[in-house]
């Protein structure tokens, strides 16, 4: 015949098993939630380097536009143009006429 296990050895190998899973759950809501180093932190911060990866691309094709710019300014002829179309500059006794363009089709 074969013999039953005893029923303190069942309820002791229980008890283990909830000790373990309970250890492990716990371990599991403390490194998602509560820990400095949580899953919830490292995804908040892997999304702001994703942005900020974007904006220091954003940035280095300013910076290109604007080594262009400063490469072409170094001709006089092309720094006064320069000046004349951005800021509005004029030589002496020269007058200055702003046409601007307006579509007729717009008007309401």
């Amino acid at each position: 015949m074969r013999k039953l296990p005893k029923l303190d050895n069942f309820k002791s190998s229980k008890r283990i098993i909830f000790i373990y899973g309970g250890i492990v759950l716990g371990f599991i809501i403390w490194m998602v939630f509560i820990d400095t180093h949580s899953w919830i932190i490292h995804s908040e911060l892997n999304k702001e380097i994703e942005e900020l990866e974007v904006e220091k691309n954003a940035l280095k094709r300013i910076i290109k536009k604007d080594k262009k710019i400063i490469k072409q300014l170094n001709n006089i002829d092309s720094l006064e143009r320069f000046a004349r179309e951005e800021y509005g500059f004029k030589k002496q006794n020269e007058t200055i006429f702003i046409i601007e363009n307006t579509d007729t089709l717009n008007y309401k």
